[in-house]
């Protein structure tokens, strides 16, 4: 193996990436944090979801809100729906994996609250599913998705598709893009 080629070629795809990403997501990232404060200062929250490294990430944004993204300031109201274990497993086992998010979603989602997938494929049945179930409900669906967004057209919106077919690289512009809602929160709220 080549390591240094494997390197420079793994920056190189990730600059590509990035650049599409900016082109490709700005109007629908302007929506999200549009929808995102409308929901706040609705009383309402987020409402994150996802699978594998998705689920990390979804965790990982919902902390940032809860907690501080950049400094000290009230806390954002949000969800990350992948952390709890108790429900998780019984939902699994009970009511079958499809079912994991979209029951959680009717538990404690509501009117006016915002969800956001996380997804790289868009076709994960859970997550399908618990965007159908916030439709349902009045609440916002959104998604992260890439791969072309599979089943999400029609189904998120605000839906920001990463324009790759690299796991990795989708992975890695739902961060970014995810870590900038939550900046452009604290300013649009006033919070920063």
């Amino acid at each position: 193996m080549d390591l240094r080629a494997f390197y420079q070629a793994e920056f190189a795809e990730h600059e590509a990436v990035a650049k599409a990403t900016l082109a490709a997501c700005e109007a629908p990232f302007r929506r999200l944090v549009a929808a995102a404060v409308a929901a706040i200062r609705g009383g309402g929250k987020l409402l994150f979801f996802g699978n594998g490294g998705s689920a990390g990430d979804a965790q990982h944004l919902a902390t940032e809100l809860i907690v501080r993204y950049i400094r000290d300031r009230d806390p954002i109201a949000a969800v990350a729906l992948t952390t709890d274990t108790s429900a998780l497993t019984a939902i699994g086992n009970d009511l079958g994996f499809e079912q994991l998010f979209a029951r959680q979603l009717r538990a404690l989602g509501r009117r006016g609250d915002l969800a956001l997938a996380i997804t790289t494929s868009g076709r994960s049945r859970n997550i399908i599913l618990a965007l159908e179930a916030a439709r349902e409900m009045g609440i916002t669906a959104a998604a992260f998705g890439g791969k072309g967004g599979g089943a999400l057209s029609g189904l998120a919106d605000p839906l920001l598709v990463v324009p790759s077919d690299t796991t990795a690289r989708i992975q890695e512009m739902h961060i970014l893009l995810g870590q900038m809602l939550c900046g452009a929160l604290e300013q649009e709220l006033g919070l920063a």
